[in-house]
C-alpha cells in the first residue's frame, strides 16, 4: 500500500496544477487512475474548495454571488465526503481479507479521514509558504506566520507516522477497519426539512 511521503507527493502535484491558473472554474485534468486517481482528484477537490472559502468572505461580494459561492461550497463538501468514502472503499477492500489478532482494535477514524487531514495539510503548508515568501523578514507578521509554518511542518510529519503505522497495524491485522457512510442530511431532499416541505 502506498505511503503517506508518496500521497504527499500526489497531493502537492494537484496543488501545483491548480495555481498553473489558480482559478475555481479550472478543470480537473488528472494525470494518475486507480487508487492514486482518487487520492489526486481528493486534493483537487480541497484545493478548489479552499479558494472558494476564499472567495466567500469578500465583504464587498454581492449577495447572490456570495449565495451561489455557498452553494458551491455545499456541494464541494458533498463531493468530499463521497471521495473520502470511495478511498475508504477501496483500502476496506484491500485489507478484508487479512486475519485479525484476537486482540485487534477499531482506529477511531478510517484511513481515508487520515488522508484527508494530510490533504488539507498539505494546503496549508503551501499557503503558509508562499504567505512567508511574501512578506518582509524580521517583521512581526513575518515571525507570526513562520512560526505557525514550523508547527504545520511537524504536524506533516506526525501525520506520516501516524498513517504509516494504522497501514502497517492493518496489514498485521493488528486494527481492522468498519466502513461507516456519512449520515448527512442537509444535502438529502428527503431529509433536510427545508428541502422536503418544498417537494
Amino acid at each position: 500500500m502506498i505511503p503517506a511521503s508518496d500521497i504527499n507527493t500526489i497531493f502537492k502535484e494537484a496543488i501545483s496544477l491548480y495555481h498553473v491558473t489558480d482559478h475555481v472554474d479550472t478543470v480537473l485534468v488528472n494525470k494518475y487512475s486507480g487508487f492514486e486517481g482518487l487520492l489526486f482528484k481528493k486534493n483537487w477537490i480541497d484545493t478548489v474548495q479552499w479558494h472558494l472559502e476564499d472567495l466567500i468572505r469578500d465583504p464587498a461580494g454581492e449577495p447572490a454571488y456570495l449565495i451561489s459561492i455557498k452553494r458551491r461550497i455545499d456541494a464541494s463538501n458533498q463531493d468530499r465526503t463521497d471521495i473520502v468514502e470511495a478511498i475508504d472503499e477501496h483500502l476496506f477492500i484491500h485489507f478484508n481479507d487479512v486475519k485479525k489478532a484476537e486482540t485487534a482494535k477499531l482506529n477511531s477514524e478510517t484511513p481515508a479521514w487520515v488522508i484527508d487531514r494530510m490533504s488539507i495539510l498539505q494546503l496549508k503548508l503551501f499557503h503558509f509558504e508562499e504567505k512567508l515568501s511574501q512578506l518582509k523578514s524580521g517583521s512581526d507578521l513575518y515571525s507570526s506566520v513562520f512560526e505557525k509554518l514550523e508547527i504545520l511542518k511537524a504536524q506533516e510529519q506526525d501525520l506520516i507516522l501516524a498513517f504509516d503505522d494504522l497501514m502497517s497495524d492493518l496489514k498485521a491485522g493488528h486494527k481492522y477497519m468498519k466502513m461507516y457512510k456519512q449520515m448527512k442530511m442537509y444535502n438529502d431532499p428527503n431529509l433536510n426539512p427545508i428541502l422536503s416541505s418544498k417537494k
